[in-house]
């Protein structure tokens, strides 16, 4: 059974999505562009300033799914521009202080209110 996950803490989903379902012992994020949770709008300062309000959206929605990056699986990060990739590193690797988990990075043409990174994630907890 499908269970929709839903916090204040991150952006309110605009459409028709949850910010993330809960099936089983696994939880599917949907992807997060860096928009501030209390205005709706993109955090300006670049493509580090946007990853981290990213992973910061993210952080948010797992802690209400009872998760945390600690059983994060699996990532998939959207670029607008490759040669963002170790900046967007450089923010990333800061959540992750054990195992990394695996993960794409693909180049996109465009993205959400012209963001320059969206990240989606998956997490496992055998404790669910």
């Amino acid at each position: 059974m499908n269970e929709s996950i839903s916090t204040s803490k991150a952006p309110k989903a605009v459409g028709a999505y949850s910010q993330a379902i809960k099936t089983g012992n696994y939880v599917f994020t949907s992807g997060q562009i860096p928009l501030d949770p209390n205005t709706g709008v993109l955090v300006e300062g670049g493509i580090e300033a946007q990853t981290k309000q990213v992973m910061e959206n993210l952080k948010q929605v797992i802690l209400a799914g009872g998760l945390n990056f600690e059983d994060v699986v699996k990532t998939t990060i959207y670029i607008l521009d490759m040669g963002d990739f170790a900046a967007v590193n450089k923010v990333y690797e800061q959540y992750f202080t054990n195992t990394l988990p695996a993960r794409s990075c693909v180049a996109v043409a465009n993205l959400p209110k012209e963001a320059l990174v969206e990240i989606e994630l998956i997490a496992y907890c055998k404790n669910i």
